[in-house]
Order: C-alpha cells, then structure tokens, then sequence
C-alpha cells in the first residue's frame, strides 16, 4: 500500500512523503503507482519551476525502489512564492485524496 502523508503548519501544507508500493499490478503496470509518482515529481518540478523555489533550498529526497519521496518546503520563502506553494502543494493533496476513493485498498491519505 502507498501511504502519503501531508505536513501541515497551522492551516498551510508544509510538505509531503509519500512511501510504500500500490501492488494493484505487477511492477511497470501499476497504475496507481504511476498515477502517485506522477503526481509527486509534477509536484516537485512545480514548486522549482513555476513557483520559483531554489532547487537547493528545497529539501527532498526521492528511492524509486522503495516508492519514497519525502518533500519539505524551505522556510522564509516570499509571500508570493508560499502563496503558489500552497495552490501546488494543495493541488497535489486533492489528487491523492481522488487516488484514494478510487483505489482505498491500495492508497492511503494521512495527516
């Protein structure tokens, strides 16, 4: 099972991790495990690249093996730059959460 969980700070979303495995379908037919990956490297490349923030300050580490992706924003960011954070970061937390009423054997949502 893939069990993403979303950091919060008061009412924002600070991060992400995401860990584990869908096993809907055999290794490179999962689509639920695409469908997650997808939306956690779209969510990183979003916040470097549409949202401005600094590849080096943002802290993140990715396994593909494992199924791991853990994601924190750096502090002191722009009021700007939260701001779209928080639209990608929320954005990404709405498609796990419809991943999961489709698929709630396979993905779980914690926070």
């Amino acid at each position: 099972m893939i069990r993403v969980k979303i950091f919060r700070n008061k009412d924002s979303i600070r991060g992400f991790e995401v860990k584990g495995h869908a096993e809907y379908a055999a290794y490179g037919q999962d689509i639920v495990c695409a469908a997650i990956s997808v939306l956690s490297i779209t969510t990183l490349n979003s916040l470097i690249e549409i949202c401005g923030i600094d590849k080096e300050r943002l802290d993140y580490r990715i396994d593909e093996e494992t199924g791991f992706v853990d994601l924190h924003l750096p502090r002191n960011l722009s009021e700007e730059i939260f701001n779209n954070s928080q639209i990608v970061l929320r954005t990404f937390e709405l498609g796990v959460k419809s991943i999961e009423e489709s698929y709630p054997n396979n993905v779980t949502l914690m926070e």
